[in-house]
């Protein structure tokens, strides 16, 4: 099988095109714009592959698109591409709307084009897969309560209303034109090659530059956390096994609050990369006496730069993944607990320092330091 992947250089997308080249028989073209949180070296490992193709195109693109289609003649489209910080969408709306919203219609009216010409065995077996977010569903007031597939839409940020209309779109083209179409909601993704400016990235970077960590709030908001290598391999589940027109939760079963996270990392740091002796402690080090109280004072912790600021406005309390269907009809389940997850991430970054780098572009920091220089009151 061949598969379009859209947003293939994203952090959700190259972790599903690792595993389809690394774990399947079945060839990718990957589709990706290369904005800001796209980057082509999270696939070195598999791009030399003869069954690895990537396009440079903007799913708002409809000739572009017609192109690839005939080109690459796919047999599948996983549709990640999607701009998806929450915090960017509430300082710049438009972009969200015109990539999730006219960017997701210019993609179904090209698939539904080209499936419609296709050859009557091809037809049948072609697949549309959209990714979307557990964010369209709203937050959870219930502390048991879970998000299930059939859960009402109650989107609370322009990210989440663009992802819910994203949403509807594919669904309508499977309604009214026969789309073969398969939908998946996921809650917050980690792991290697994430984009440093979501939470769990950010606060290991920031830690290791001795920045302050900033935290929203109280940091009680709660998220189900899905480590990213466990999605690709749910996705491609679905995209295979999946029945047309079903939609698919897919959660970690791992609800933490956002404070529990920074102090998972913080401690994972601590053990990892231990801070150093405090500042000035060295010039005390003129004897032995005072050598000997440097030895037995305590280290330094990293949860000594967590900062409490003004939180987002709109910001969801709880978001819960009920992740018992595709249990149940694909036979899927997360291999990685949290904390197999969390250590495996942060000791990943530990190793990757070229990679930050690299990715942290100018552009980046500027957004960065405006988006949390405003909330740098405490709330």
């Amino acid at each position: 099988m061949k598969i379009l992947v859209t947003g293939g250089a994203g952090f959700i997308g190259s972790a599903v095109i690792r595993h389809i080249i690394d774990s399947t028989a079945d060839s990718v073209v990957n589709l990706d714009k290369l904005t800001y949180a796209g980057n082509l070296e999270s696939l070195l490992d598999v791009s030399d592959s003869e069954r690895y193709a990537f396009e440079q195109v903007d799913i708002c693109d409809s000739m572009a698109l017609q192109r690839v289609f005939q080109e690459h003649q796919p047999d599948a489209v996983m549709h990640l591409a999607a701009e998806s910080h929450v915090d960017r969408s509430i300082d710049g709306p438009a972009t969200f709307i015109e990539t999730n919203i006219v960017g997701t219609y210019t993609l179904l009216e090209a698939t539904r084009q080209y499936w419609q010409g296709l050859e009557t065995a091809r037809k049948a077996a072609f697949r549309f897969h959209h990714i979307s977010t557990d964010e369209v569903y709203g937050d959870l007031e219930d502390p048991e309560a879970l998000f299930t597939e059939t859960t009402p839409y109650a989107p609370s940020s322009p990210y989440s209303a663009s992802k819910a209309s994203s949403d509807h779109l594919v669904r309508a083209w499977s309604r009214t034109y026969g789309l073969p179409m398969l939908i998946t909601n996921c809650s917050n993704n980690y792991g290697p090659y994430h984009f440093p400016e979501k939470l769990i990235p950010l606060i290991i970077l920031n830690a290791l530059e001795g920045k302050p960590l900033p935290v929203y709030g109280k940091g009680n908001q709660v998220r189900d956390w899905l480590y990213v290598e466990d999605h690709a391999r749910a996705l491609y589940k679905v995209v295979t096994e999946g029945v047309v027109g079903e939609t698919y939760n897919i959660g970690g079963h791992n609800e933490k609050q956002n404070i529990e996270v920074v102090h998972a990392l913080c401690e994972l740091l601590d053990e990892l990369r231990p801070m150093q002796t405090p500042v000035g402690a060295s010039l005390l080090a003129i004897n032995d006496l005072a050598d000997a109280q440097i030895k037995h004072q305590p280290m330094r912790s990293y949860k000594e730069l967590i900062t409490h600021v003004q939180d987002r406005p709109g910001h969801d309390l709880r978001y819960a993944i009920d992740a018992s269907k595709i249990q149940r009809e694909l036979n899927w389940t997360p291999v990685e607990t949290f904390e197999s997850g969390i250590r495996k991430t942060v000791e990943w970054y530990l190793g990757h320092a070229d990679w930050v780098e690299r990715v942290k572009s100018g552009a980046y920091q500027l957004w960065l330091d405006k988006n949390y220089a405003r909330r740098n009151d405490k709330p």
